[in-house]
């Protein structure tokens, strides 16, 4: 890539992990640099991953014409911040828009929910390609969720439309780390699931444990699973039903749990979303793997390809 050839960025900034990326022709990310989130220090971290793919790239940073931004939640697309439940040093609120365009000031700055970017690119290049009407969901450390209407990303007033992790699942009576109570992410993360099946007696560690556990046929880690399936297929058939869309579409490390994960989801989704308007709704699994969210944000800023 020469000097003079203006180009964009995508960024994505996850619970777990930060990636970034220079944007290609084809609107897609190209060789994505990961770090993992770091506990604090964040803003120095993040500055650091951007400064080292300009460089690979050989890209000058005059030369950088857009940055899209895919963020965990919450986020205020109208200020240009993210408070970000599982980052706590930016819990409070951080100017993130801000502080990126003191790294590329010549550029137009995007932000947007992670959920809302991983549904865009889904319908963009993924399982949802051609499909209008989508609800896309990121199941890992918390659970992010985010909107496609009629082919256009839906944003809400703040930026937290189709904010999913939050939708109240019934039985549910853990405090959520958002303040609330009885959320699907308090029942259906990786993290939460984990802590479920070793206070009753399994003894792994983490979310790729636990699903080995349950191929392995442990009670414990089954009952986990199965737990965590029927709350997302409450959240997922309550969504689809108040939204009419087409089609769900779960990415992100714990969806990858397996059947142990997946029966329950489908299996409630069938049960509770019966009206006729339904009957054509479908639950997938992502297509894009872990640069979903990536991808979104850098459709974000690149223009739709026909």
């Amino acid at each position: 890539m020469t000097t003079t050839e203006r180009t964009s960025l995508a960024l994505d900034i996850g619970g777990t992990k930060f990636t970034a990326a220079v944007v290609g022709a084809d609107g897609r990310p190209q060789d994505p640099v990961v770090v993992p989130t770091p506990t604090e220090n964040v803003w120095a971290a993040c500055e650091e991953l951007l400064l080292s793919v300009v460089s690979a790239a050989g890209v000058e940073f005059q030369d950088i014409e857009a940055v899209g931004i895919a963020s965990a939640g919450p986020v205020d697309t109208v200020a240009g911040t993210v408070a970000p439940i599982n980052i706590a040093e930016w819990y409070e609120g951080f100017g993130l828009v801000d502080a990126v365009r003191g790294v590329v000031p010549n550029a137009t700055v995007t932000l947007a929910l992670d959920g809302a970017c991983a549904a865009l690119a889904e319908h963009r290049f993924g399982a949802a390609r051609h499909v209008q009407n989508v609800l896309g969901m990121v199941v890992s450390t918390g659970i992010g969720g985010g909107l496609v209407l009629g082919g256009e990303i839906v944003r809400g007033h703040s930026g937290n439309a189709g904010h999913v992790g939050h939708i109240v699942v019934p039985g549910s009576v853990e405090p959520c780390t958002c303040g609330g109570v009885g959320c699907v992410e308090t029942v259906a993360s990786g993290p939460n699931a984990v802590r479920w099946a070793r206070e009753n007696g399994w003894e792994g560690a983490t979310g790729i444990e636990l699903a080995e556990s349950a191929r392995a046929a442990d009670p414990v880690a089954v009952a986990a699973l199965q737990r965590a399936g029927v709350a997302l297929g409450q959240a997922i058939a309550s969504a689809a039903a108040l939204l009419d869309i087409e089609t769900a579409v779960l990415g992100g490390g714990f969806s990858a749990a397996g059947p142990a994960l997946w029966n329950p989801i489908r299996e409630t989704v069938a049960l509770h979303a019966r009206l006729g308007f339904l009957e054509s709704f479908t639950v997938v699994p992502a297509a894009l793997g872990a640069v979903g969210t990536l991808t979104g944000a850098a459709a974000l800023v690149t223009p739709r390809q026909h």
